[in-house]
């Protein structure tokens, strides 16, 4: 038997951190068993859902490398199918029309709710159906067995036991014909050969009544498995007062789609202690029956700390490459400046996030606004001009290599007797806006020397006039 996954969002919004874990899982399923990951998009709910939903929650795939095998379907196309089975299942006795109204089943409700009984359609339709039902409106309902059980095989969860006298004679199709979710999710997945589904818990009350939806219709039902939620740190079903909980977002914020997906698989599923993964090695080891039964807690430290030592350990090709988009919301075009690669390279341990190392990086591709006030107040001092001054020109008259741009400082350190902070951080202030770069005749290198000069010369100036302000206040 061929492996065949599906995640099926609803289009009602971003592709959500519990949707991707979902996706996720779903995907390494059947990527680990050479099967077929499909994706549905469950938007029959026509009132809240759009397009841009659909177009975010495609982005978020993308970016995540969740690439899929078939679809995407939409449910919208396939109305006509729907009608199908329900005139089917009513033809065989399997669905009938009800036309109790709103008002009945509200008293009914109430009624049960008072002698403490479980809420559920009492079957008056069935009962009455010759009943001459004149032009009210109806809806379908299915005819859910009397009698024994439904046997669902978690692979998460064990096996979960559901008498069906404790099921109700669920809606299959609206008064205005629409179908409902219960029914369009058995079709599809009979229809699309669907064989296992990992979805979240929440709808594991849903499994019984689909399973006998697909035995009314003489179907195998799936294998099904069950995720735990995912909590905030509050021990709170994880929202958006818990942060970032969009996708995208995590992009906008500076994460690596593996390191994202690295922490998405750890939410919940485990392999001995180990904390980093590569893709293949989660597809090597995943298994659905090693997901926990427990649910997953949210820590966004953790994700952090993933996610640098991904940025640490990563290629500087696919670093840059990631962190281009960062330098285009910071308005910096990359190619005016030194190769974002060798860049990259010294940051690449200083760094947490692409945010931070674009913002680290921005003084290559263009110049600062102004000097960090407490940086400029403690290093651009007028006992620092001759030296800054002295450095000047001898950048101007050196080669423009690392070895030559360091001997060039080492010449002033000895000349002024000074220790290499009390030079290296001025520069650092005048160059960068900043007293934190790396290594200073490495970043010196990168910079290049005209644009070095420009903003030593800025930097003297910057003192002269403060200095000669002060004398006029004295």
């Amino acid at each position: 038997m061929t492996i065949k996954t599906r995640f099926a969002p609803s289009p009602t919004g971003y592709l959500h951190i519990g949707g991707a874990r979902t996706a996720l899982f779903s995907w390494l399923y059947a990527r680990k068993h050479g099967g077929t990951f499909v994706l549905r998009i469950e938007d029959t709910d026509l009132e809240r859902s759009s397009a841009e939903s659909v177009n975010a929650i495609l982005e978020g795939m993308t970016w995540l490398g969740l690439e899929y095998d078939e679809g995407p379907f939409y449910q919208t196309d396939r109305f006509e199918r729907y009608r199908e089975v329900i005139e089917q299942l009513l033809n065989e006795g399997k669905a009938y029309r009800c036309y109790c109204s709103r008002e009945r089943l509200d008293g009914l409700r109430e009624q049960q709710m008072a002698n403490k009984e479980k809420p559920k359609y009492d079957g008056h339709c069935l009962q009455h159906e010759h009943e001459e039902p004149g032009d009210r409106p109806y809806v379908i309902r299915f005819k859910n067995p009397r009698d024994g059980q439904v046997i669902i095989d978690d692979l998460v969860k064990g096996q979960v036991v559901i008498d069906n006298n404790e099921l109700d004679d669920l809606i299959l199709a609206r008064t205005d014909g629409t179908p409902t979710y219960n029914l369009t999710v058995v079709v599809d997945d009979l229809d699309m050969g669907i064989n296992h589904v990992i979805r979240g818990d929440d709808h594991l009350n849903n499994a019984p009544r689909q399973i006998n939806i697909l035995k009314a219709m003489g179907a195998e039902p799936p294998l099904y498995a069950h995720v735990p939620m995912i909590l905030g740190d509050d021990g709170k079903r994880m929202s958006k007062r818990h942060g970032a909980t969009s996708v995208m977002q995590y992009r906008t914020e500076g994460y690596l789609p593996e390191a994202v997906l690295n922490y998405l698989v750890r939410l919940g599923w485990s392999h001995g202690d180990q904390e980093l993964f590569s893709v293949d090695e989660m597809i090597s080891l995943f298994d659905a029956k090693d997901i926990n039964k427990a649910a997953s807690t949210f820590n966004a430290e953790k994700l952090l700390w993933v996610n640098q030592e991904y940025i640490k350990n990563s290629k500087p090709e696919h670093i840059a490459h990631q962190l281009s988009w960062h330098l285009g919301q910071l308005d910096i075009d990359p190619s005016d400046g030194p190769a974002l690669v060798d860049v990259v390279r010294p940051q690449q341990e200083r760094a947490r996030t692409l945010v931070e190392m674009a913002e680290n990086i921005a003084f290559f591709y263009k110049d600062f606004a102004a000097y960090d006030a407490n940086a400029a107040k403690k290093h651009l001092k007028v006992g620092t001009l001759d030296a800054l001054q002295a450095i000047h020109d001898g950048f101007a008259d050196c080669d423009w290599e690392p070895g030559a741009i360091q001997a060039a400082i080492d010449q002033v350190l000895d000349q002024f007797e000074l220790k290499l902070p009390k030079l290296a951080l001025p520069i650092r202030v005048a160059i960068a806006g900043k007293a934190a770069t790396p290594a200073i005749d490495i970043t010196l290198h990168q910079l290049g020397r005209e644009t070095t000069l420009a903003r030593l010369q800025r930097a003297i100036v910057y003192i002269q006039e403060r200095a000669a302000k002060q004398v006029q206040k004295g």
